[in-house]
Parts: structure tokens; sequence; C-alpha cells
């Protein structure tokens, strides 16, 4: 959703610019065609769907150098809601554009299936640009059928925000299991602190955080995105158990949480009345500057030992269209924008709350927090999205409605449940 995705690009990572862009020999793998070489030199296009003024300005220098280097591209920015409206136009157009700006998830996903994307598999082997991606962020660029058909170039993680001073003056530590977390949040609360704090008043959106990393933890990440895509049904014991372990977190929360918005949300961590904050990286920009490097945070503990380790990370890229005319040539500029030197400078340039997913970005320049960041995501076994990106808006309407009536009043989960999945079941059949 819109007010959700401009609000985590105004994190300033603050790092220094590191480098210059690459010149376009050395950012081509193998599949990606040459530039002046055969059918790759024919003019390209990117169709951009970023908007806000940094990262815009970053992408047009990107491209610029790329075009400088000698390989003609036609970068074309359409306003984001626009470019969601028009974005199945364009992939099933004759003359759709080569390559596009978009997320991974379901989206991508659905127009794999429709056999609109293009494979671009070559990229994630051999000496392709994405080869060294991790494995949890190949599995996410990977159709139902093994094809790749994502190239990711930024992503941001979602963890436990706490202040290391609060922590050390209320004498506790971050909890490493799910027993500690809860063992840690009674004993806060008995001191008079609220143990979380969260903003759904006009960002209703943010109750779905707890709701992710509670399936993902209970159920795993195969049967969360299985849920999301309308597999499985909100009525389904998996989920009631879900929610069942949501409500022993409500008496936790800071009573004004559904007043307030996600920036909202940080006040009483600032002032040291609430200890915890489950929300993405952008959050830091909303703490006052000589608070920031006080911040750390840890992964939600573990709940089923059983499921795989798995990581909200809402992550940014490129695809191309299956239709292309100039496959070689939008793969090349797909290897170009996946490079490290592109997306660190990206990165830089732009002031985005994003990670850079190349291994190889320096990123020393980087701050600790962002180093931990990186680390936590290259450690994970399943990387998911958000539950809009997993899913779709308008399903993230119904978990936007369910989540706050459930919040209100906890104490009839079926029919919390069953009117979700009444919601959702319109949403499918439309």
């Amino acid at each position: 959703m819109t007010a959700m995705e401009l609000s985590r690009r105004r994190f300033m990572l603050g790092a220094a610019s590191l480098g210059s862009i690459p010149l376009l020999a050395s950012c081509v793998g193998t599949g990606g065609g040459e530039a002046g070489g055969g059918q790759a030199s024919a003019t390209i296009t990117l169709q951009s769907s970023i908007q806000d003024t940094a990262p815009k300005a970053a992408l047009e220098e990107i491209v610029a150098a790329y075009r400088g280097a000698g390989a003609p591209v036609t970068l074309n920015a359409v306003a984001t809601e626009q470019f969601r409206a028009q974005l199945s136009t364009y992939l099933s157009s004759a003359t759709p554009p080569d390559v596009l700006t978009w997320y991974a998830g379901s989206v991508a996903n659905s127009y794999a299936a429709e056999g609109l994307l293009m494979d671009v598999s070559d990229l994630w082997t051999g000496d392709g640009a994405c080869a060294r991606f991790s494995e949890a962020l190949k599995s996410l660029s990977t159709s139902a059928d093994g094809k790749a058909i994502f190239v990711p170039t930024s992503y941001y993680w979602w963890s436990v925000f706490y202040k290391k001073s609060a922590f050390a003056s209320w004498g506790v530590e971050p909890p490493t299991t799910w027993d500690g977390f809860i063992a840690l949040c009674d004993q806060l609360k008995a001191r008079g602190i609220h143990p979380l704090t969260n903003g759904i008043g006009s960002t209703a959106w943010m109750a779905s955080g707890w709701f992710d990393y509670l399936n993902l933890r209970i159920n795993g990440a195969d049967y969360h995105r299985a849920l999301l895509a309308g597999q499985r049904s909100f009525t389904d014991p998996e989920v009631v158990a879900v929610l069942q372990e949501y409500a022993r977190l409500i008496p936790y929360f800071h009573p004004n949480q559904t007043s307030w918005d996600s920036q909202q949300a940080v006040t009483p961590m600032v002032n040291n009345e609430a200890a915890m904050y489950l929300v993405g990286a952008f959050v830091t920009q909303y703490f006052p500057e000589d608070q920031r490097d006080d911040l750390d945070f840890f992964s939600v503990p573990p709940i089923n030992p059983a499921v795989p380790t798995a990581e909200e990370a809402p992550t940014d890229g490129f695809f191309a269209s299956a239709r292309s005319d100039n496959p070689e040539g939008a793969k090349a500029l797909l290897s170009y924008l996946a490079s490290p030197q592109a997306q660190q400078d990206y990165i830089t340039k732009a002031g985005s709350s994003n990670l850079p997913t190349s291994p190889d970005v320096d990123t020393s320049g980087f701050s600790p927090l962002v180093q931990k960041g990186i680390q936590l995501l290259n450690s994970t076994q399943e990387i998911t999205q958000f539950f809009n990106r997993d899913s779709s808006d308008a399903l993230q309407t119904t978990a936007d409605a369910a989540l706050t009536r459930f919040i209100a009043d906890p104490t009839d989960i079926p029919a919390h449940l069953r009117d979700w999945q009444a919601a959702a079941q319109q949403v499918f059949s439309s």
C-alpha cells in the first residue's frame, strides 16, 4: 500500500557514497548480452514505478550511466498507483516494456503462472549476476514451476526493536526463546513498563506484522504463503493457534496502540515507557537522532522448533516481460541493475531503508545496526515479504478489519476467523 511503501523508503542508512557505477562489461553475467553485440544493442525500455524524489533520481543516474556505457535504454517513470493498475496490461501487451520495477511475492508469481514473465534462471547460475545471492532470495525469486522470474536488488528486515540503554537500566536482556519472551513481557509489565508498542490506528496494516511472524513461527513459511494465496482457510486450526498466541500478547501492548500510527508508536519507547516494537527497519527514522545509535533488535524467537527459520524482508527489484523483443538486452540490463556497484550506488544515492541483496556490496560504511540486519537476512532459511506483498492489497484490507476487531475483543476467535474467511473468499473469487 502506498503510505506504507513511502514511509519505508525515507529511512536514511547514513552510508557515504561508495563509488561510481561500474562499466557495462563488468555487470553482465552469463545469459545477459553485451552492449553493442547483436540483439542486445537494440533499445530496451525500463518501466519504473519509483516516484519518491531521491530514489527516482538515483535510478535515473544509474540508467544514465548504463546508457553512457553504450547500451541504449529508455526509462519511463509512471505514478505508482497507475503502474499497479496497469501492470497486467503492460505485461500482456504485444509490445511490452522489456524490464519493469516491482517486488517479489504473489504478484510476480501470478504473472509467471500466466507465462508473462521472462525465465531468467541463467542469471542465477554460473557467473550470473545473481549466482551468489542467498538461497532464501533465490527461493523467493523462483516461480512454482522452478524458473527464476525475478531479480531482487534491495530489501530490508523486520524484527523486534528495543533501546540498549533501556534494557540495561531495567536489567534485562533480549530473549532467545518464546518462553523467555513471554517471561520478559511479564517482568516488564510487573514493573509498570508496557512491554510492547504498536500503531494500528491509521496504519492498521501494522497489526499484520505480529500475525505474519506468529504464523511463520508456529506453522512455517510454506503454510503462511499457502494461506495468503487462498489455498488454506483462515478458519483452519493452524490459524486458530496463531490468534490464540496473539491473544496472549494483547495485554502487553500499550493501550494507545489503536489511536497511534506507526510513527507515533515510538513515543513511549523514546520516553522509556514501552520496551519493544515489532516493525521494519524504517522505524529508525522515527526516533530522535540522538537515540538512533541506541537502537538494537532481535528476531522473534522460535515457537515451533520444527519449522525452518523465516524473516519478513520486503524485497524490491525487477522482472522482464516474456514478450520482450530483446531478451538478451533485457537480461543485460537486469545483470547491470543487480551488480554490487549499482546496488551500492542506488542505496547511498536514494537514502533508502533497503539493504543490498548482493553479498559483494561493500557494507563497511553502513552502521552496525544495518550490518546486523544484513547478517540476519543472509542467515535465515526462508524470506517472506509482508502480508499484502505475499497476498494482495485487497486481502490486506480484510486483515486490517479482522485483526482490528480481534484486538478489540479477542474472546471469540472462531467468529473473527469465520468473518475473515468470508471476506477473503470474496477477494479470491473476484
